[in-house]
């Protein structure tokens, strides 16, 4: 649900940033304040709506209880298992992504060369490509690998309602049992998955950026 939110939150605001002050602009705007509602906020609403209500979802859990004997029938089972809670992640902060990526994206658009590349007479795509997206990679690259590592901790309270065995409902119950083995080794993996992540950071910086050397400027 995250990488999808990733994903789709830059390639739209991308778009946005071409149109702005449209309709859809404007919608995004004024939708962005409902991020500040937490993910378990709308999985209480999906579940009262689609498994209450509606009874086209399931409330909860990974799979069916028994669980299918079929391969594929298990998968999709899964799958739709997983449809509540994804979408409660994704519900609560796709406008607001899209929103700050657009900000973003809309600063570097306003640049002094960007205008001077629109004066040249190329075309909108090599002036995305080349003067808006380059510069722009450095923190779009952090900003994924930064989420990667955000997955281990996994959404503690989204995961215990719709009881989906996360990682963050696991680190829920060993919190709530005094596990201090589990919680001293999620809290170790976690430090470590972000120390290695930004040392190669460093390095991928260097490639997508050369105005940064490793090892000093000469």
């Amino acid at each position: 649900s995250n990488l999808l939110l990733f994903f789709i939150s830059v390639f739209f605001a991308l778009a946005l940033s071409r149109h702005y002050g449209s309709w859809a602009d404007k919608i995004i705007v004024a939708l962005s304040p409902t991020s500040a509602a937490p993910p378990w906020f709308y999985g209480i609403f999906l579940i009262l709506i689609f498994a209450a209500w509606l009874r086209v979802l399931p409330f909860g859990g990974m799979v069916s209880a028994p669980p299918p004997s079929n391969r594929l029938e298990y998968a999709i089972d899964l799958l739709v298992h997983m449809i509540l809670p994804a979408s409660a992640l994704f519900l609560s902060s796709i406008f607001l992504s899209i929103y700050n990526w657009r900000t973003f994206f809309l600063i570097y658009s306003s640049e002094d060369y960007v205008e001077m590349a629109k004066a040249k007479g190329l075309t909108a795509r090599d002036i995305e490509r080349r003067y808006i997206l380059r510069p722009t990679l450095p923190t779009i690259v952090t900003s994924f690998a930064l989420l990667l590592i955000g997955l281990w901790t996994g959404a503690i309270i989204t995961e215990t309602i719709f009881n989906w065995p996360g990682l963050g409902r696991t680190l829920y119950r060993a919190i709530g049992l005094y596990d201090t083995p589990v919680i001293v080794a999620s809290t170790i993996i976690f430090a470590y998955l972000l120390a290695i992540t930004v040392f190669i950071l460093d390095f991928i910086y260097a490639l997508l950026d050369p105005r940064v050397k490793v090892g000093g400027a000469q």
